[in-house]
This record gives structure tokens, C-alpha cells and sequence, in this order.
């Protein structure tokens, strides 16, 4: 089953219109293209701009034969919602009828993050005898001291490093500039790596000479890294140190927040650091702090 040739062409528009109006991400965009094209499948040849509130509805009644996650659920009605609200603006529709579609409550679970010993344990498991085993190294130092999301590691550029104040800049979700601050520790392992096991990553291959727009992490080939070979370069460390925990590059991220804030870190300083829109999405390390701090006094205290 195709789509209606209108709606096909107001999906077009839309994609435009979140990824260069709204600025959204390309995995954001993505996901949501992908649920207003099932969604537009579904209606078959009527037209996205003759729906109502109650053919909504049944799409939603629908869904539910596929036990989604509420989150998933939650994600295709927030779609489902912005696709009609940009229908709306662009004056294609004269009601919006996904306004009142009311999203499930979405169940808050806290994240899970490393204790600094794993982290230590982690790190000095990796061979930096190899210019591959030195920039994994690199890579995981930047992640822990930065607090930086794996795929803004990967898109670094030379031009994003001011490593004589001890800063990089990086661009979060919805292509949002942030400066991070990295340790000294971090800086001399990322001033080695570009000095010395970069250029013999992709032994063989001519590298491009270095301006403001060429990649710091490389693979073998001299490409880009990309965030694939970054999570199995973790996978293959955990299993290799049989770390009971499944880890991922964004557990260094929980990690960096939450001992930050152990530590008497501002929360207003993290929400920079982390470049969140919202003070609540920062305030939720303070809850695993607090859970943290619970667990150890039950654990500690003779009468717990």
C-alpha cells in the first residue's frame, strides 16, 4: 500500500521543516518521518489533510496490537502531533485535529552510570601499545572527563579544539553549540594522540592534511570514526574484564553528571556542561545521587 500523493508531498515538506526550521537532529528527524509515514500508510488514500480527531484515534487503538513501550507510543502521538501542528501553520488544514490527543505518561527511570573504580578498571584495560589502542584510550578519557554524547565525540573537527584553555567545542542535539571543559589528564592524551598515534592509525592510507574541517578520530581507512566502532570498542573491554554491568558510550555521560554533582557541583554548572534545554532533564542526577547516597548508609550502617 502506497501513499496518498498529497500526503507523500506534505511529508516531504514536514521533513524539510523539522530538520531546517526546527533544527532537529538527523536520528530526531529520522525517527520522526518514519512514524508519520506509517501513520500516512495506514490511512491509504485518504488524505492526511481530511483526518479528524477520531481517525487518530483509531490509528492510536491500532497501535496497540503491537505492545509498544510507552516511550515508543509517546514518540509516534509527540510525531503525530507536530506533523499536524506544522499542517495547521501552513494553513493546509483548518483545524487541527491532533491537538487534544492527550501522550501516556512516560515511566522516569533513572539512569545507569559507573562508579569511578569501574571506570579506572575500564580505562587501564586498554592496550595503548597499538596507535588504535591509544586513540580508544583517548576517546574513552574524553568521554569520562567531558561528559560529551558519543555521537559529538565522533563529529569533533580540528577546528573544535581549543586545547590551550582546555576546551572543545561540540554540537548537541538540534546542531546546539556548547563549549566542554576536559581535565589536563584528558588534554595530554588527546595532544598524543594527534601528535603521535593518529598519523599511524591508517598506516597505508594518506591522510588528508589537517584544517578547521578534518576529523580527530580516524579509523583505519583515515575516515571518520564512527559511533559503531566506538560501542565495540567498549563492548569488547567489559566483556574482556567481565564487568557485570551492560555499558555504553552514554553511561560515561550518566557517570560524569552524577559524580559531579556527589561532588557539590552546581546543578545550573552541569545543565551547561551536559547542554541540556531543560534544568529537569539535569535534575534527575540529583535523584541518583540521593539513591546512591541510600544505598550506601543501608549498606554501611548497623541498624540499616
Amino acid at each position: 500500500m502506497g501513499l496518498n500523493t498529497e500526503s507523500k508531498k506534505n511529508l516531504e515538506d514536514f521533513r524539510a521543516y523539522i530538520v531546517v526550521e526546527k533544527n532537529f537532529s538527523q536520528h530526531t528527524a529520522k525517527a520522526y518521518c518514519t512514524d508519520i509515514q506509517a501513520f500516512l500508510i495506514w490511512l491509504g488514500e485518504t488524505s492526511c489533510c481530511d483526518t479528524n480527531f477520531a481517525k487518530i484515534r483509531e490509528y492510536l487503538h491500532f497501535l496497540q496490537k503491537f505492545n509498544y513501550k510507552k516511550t515508543t507510543v509517546a514518540r509516534k502521538i509527540a510525531s503525530i502531533r507536530t506533523f499536524y501542528k506544522y499542517l495547521f501553520r501552513e494553513k493546509k488544514i483548518e483545524l487541527n485535529p491532533a491537538e487534544n490527543i492527550i501522550s501516556p505518561k512516560r515511566p522516569r527511570s533513572l539512569p545507569k552510570f559507573l562508579t569511578t573504580e569501574e571506570v579506572e578498571d575500564i580505562l587501564n584495560n586498554i592496550n595503548i601499545d597499538t596507535p588504535a589502542g591509544y586513540r580508544n584510550r583517548t576517546i574513552l578519557e574524553l568521554l569520562w572527563a567531558s561528559g560529551m554524547r558519543i555521537s559529538e565525540l565522533s563529529g569533533l573537527n580540528f577546528g573544535n579544539l581549543n586545547l590551550e584553555n582546555n576546551e572543545i567545542t561540540v554540537f548537541g542535539k538540534g546542531s546546539k553549540e556548547r563549549i566542554i571543559l576536559i581535565t589536563d589528564k584528558a588534554k595530554d592524551y588527546l595532544q598524543k594522540y594527534i601528535d603521535f598515534a593518529r598519523p599511524m592509525v591508517a598506516k597505508g592510507y594518506t591522510l588528508e592534511p589537517i584544517s578547521d574541517n578534518t576529523p580527530v578520530f580516524i579509523n583505519k581507512t583515515g575516515y571518520r570514526l564512527q559511533t559503531r566502532m566506538i560501542r565495540n570498542v567498549i563492548n569488547d573491554i567489559v566483556e574482556k574484564i567481565e564487568l557485570p554491568k551492560h555499558v555504553t558510550p552514554h553511561m560515561f555521560r550518566h557517570s560524569f553528571a552524577t559524580h559531579l554533582i556527589e561532588n557539590g557541583a552546581d546543578l545550573r554548572v552541569v545543565q551547561e556542561l551536559l547542554g541540556h534545554a531543560s534544568i529537569s532533564n539535569t535534575q534527575i542526577y540529583t535523584h541518583i545521587s540521593m539513591q546512591h547516597m541510600k544505598d550506601v548508609y543501608n549498606e554501611a550502617h548497623p541498624r540499616a
